[in-house]
């Protein structure tokens, strides 16, 4: 039957009218924000991608503790580094269990065959998988791993050796990222011989908390729960469902109604109501983000310094933060947050001088200005509730120096790709850190390994990414973050984006929702949570 929205509401009236019933009846309902664009993690960046694949479906090596940023095993039980920093030898975690669903039955636990499919593929575009489903993994791209990772070795059925060419301070942490999801070796076999390797994206198979059920896309998403999951007690709920809603106040409306348990991104203007309402609770957090207007360097006139100087002063963040965060934003001057070690506290803002942009924008020879394309996120991220306001905001600032700008909009998923082909002229968007290192910041957004994934400015600039590449092969943190220091003075200088702000994390819950975590890195993970 196909699933509507109206079947979804009566659903979840159900549930909850039957919230007394026993555990294995237990279904909680997701309000989610958007349409996740696919179901295999190591080809998208984006965080309703991950949410509906890598926090629910899949593990990986090592993993973040719920709720922090401290990493612990995961499919691995532990792991050795040998002294040169360079190799590092994995055991893993036996009687791991492949999920069972009617288009893959496993024949055997996990083993070391699927940790060097699932980075084989990563590094290896001549793998007979990749030939038969071509992908781009962006986020291993942009990181450098592609390059870096030089070896993925079965040692033995339970150990697993990777080399790298240089160190990786951050490698540990890199591995416990959604991409790094571990797939089945097994599954992408039968895949490849049934000539569908591209159903990898579309029926996942993980050995994580939720076995994937169904999809509909702007409807719903189902997931059962994992009876046979390795972390005995992580899962509490019978089924879990992903009510796609991509209006803020819609969602409010459901969760008020009960009709779902949990919200993403609230409206800055609904949280009062929401902290009133007795139904309902608001954890909130400082928020690991930043939320930045993207300027496409390949483009002209954006390749000119001055251009971009005189875009970037023409900005009032601070009546965008206040209509568009309303209390819950605070302004930004750096390419990362100030709560990550190595943010460089001297840095400043140019002054909101239009006369000056003016100036600037004479001075590289559009005294009348020009016209570009501003893009607009459809979706609310944690890093900007509005972006269709400050897009408008942004809008009428330019508009006083000459620059006339078109507000352009896509459906998320179609927004991201055309966004990573280099479309845009400059866009809305932002980041949520992934594992706490400042490579996650610098190196993913700015990187000329990123240009073509998530460097929306296509900006490669030699004398900057000579000193992050630098930092990410040291291990001293002192060293690391006086590095990581002098490239932010230079992307201050150059400007290929303009930070605006980073945000304040709520999180509207029903009160029958138990032990939901705000995660660091802007992610939804519904393992370990229950419900009354």
């Amino acid at each position: 039957m196909r699933l509507t929205p109206r079947h979804l509401a009566l659903a979840a009236a159900f549930t909850l009218a039957a919230g007394s019933a026993a555990a294995a009846g237990k279904t909680l309902i997701f309000c989610s924000e958007g349409s996740p664009a696919g179901f295999d993690p190591a080809r998208y960046s984006t965080g309703t991608d991950f949410d509906a694949s890598a926090e629910t479906v899949f593990n990986r090596l090592t993993e973040f503790e719920r709720g922090t940023t401290k990493v612990i095993p995961g499919l691995a039980e532990k792991w050795d580094v040998s002294a040169d920093g360079l190799t590092y030898t994995f055991t893993l975690r036996k009687g791991v269990k492949f999920h069972t669903t009617p288009y893959f039955k496993p024949t055997r636990d996990f083993n070391a065959d699927d940790v060097v499919f699932t980075f084989q593929r990563l590094i290896d575009k001549s793998t007979p998988f990749n030939k038969a489903a071509p992908a781009e993994y962006t986020y291993a791209s942009d990181m450098g791993l592609d390059t870096n990772l030089v070896l993925v070795e079965k040692v033995d059925p339970y150990t697993v050796k990777m080399k790298l060419k240089s160190v990786d301070a951050a490698f540990i942490q890199n591995l416990a990222m959604p991409f790094a999801s571990v797939q089945s070796a097994e599954y992408t076999d039968k895949l490849l011989k049934s000539g569908k390797a591209n159903l990898i994206n579309a029926e996942p198979i993980g050995t994580g908390p939720f076995i994937f059920r169904s999809y509909q896309k702007d409807a719903a998403i189902r997931y059962d729960g994992n009876p046979e999951y390795w972390r005995k007690g992580d899962v509490k709920l019978d089924k879990l469902i992903f009510a796609i809603t991509p209006d803020a106040s819609v969602r409010y409306q459901k969760l008020q109604k009960g009709e779902c348990h949990v919200m993403a991104y609230p409206r800055p203007a609904d949280l009062q109501a929401m902290q009133a309402n007795p139904q309902l609770a608001v954890p909130s957090q400082a928020g690991f983000n930043l939320g930045w207007i993207a300027y496409n360097v390949k483009h002209k006139p954006l390749d000119k310094l001055e251009v971009r100087q005189a875009l970037d002063m023409a900005i009032n963040k601070k009546s965008i933060i206040d209509a568009v965060y309303q209390g819950a934003g605070q302004l930004a001057t750096n390419p990362m947050p100030p709560t990550q070690w190595s943010y460089n506290k001297t840095l400043k803002d140019a002054p909101n001088d239009v006369a000056k942009a003016k100036a600037l924008l004479a001075k590289a020879g559009f005294p009348n200005g020009f016209e570009i394309t501003l893009w607009a996120m459809p979706v609310q991220r944690p890093y900007n509730p509005n972006a269709k306001l400050m897009a408008e905001m942004v809008q009428s600032d330019w508009a006083k120096i000459g620059v006339k700008a078109k507000i352009v909009t896509y459906e998320w998923g179609e927004y991201i790709k055309r966004a990573k082909s280099g479309e845009q002229d400059t866009m809305t968007i932002g980041w949520t850190g992934d594992n706490g290192d400042p490579d996650n910041w610098l190196g993913v957004n700015l990187s000329c390994d990123a240009v073509g994934g998530n460097n929306y400015s296509n900006w490669c600039y030699k004398p900057f990414d000579d000193l992050i590449v630098k930092a990410r092969k040291l291990t001293n943190q002192a060293e690391r973050s006086k590095l990581y220091e002098q490239s932010q003075v230079i992307f201050k200088e150059q400007v290929p984006f303009t930070p605006i702000a980073h945000s304040t994390i709520y999180q509207p819950v029903r009160k029958e929702v138990q032990d939901f975590k705000i995660g660091p890195f802007g992610l939804n993970a519904f393992y370990g949570v229950g419900l009354k």
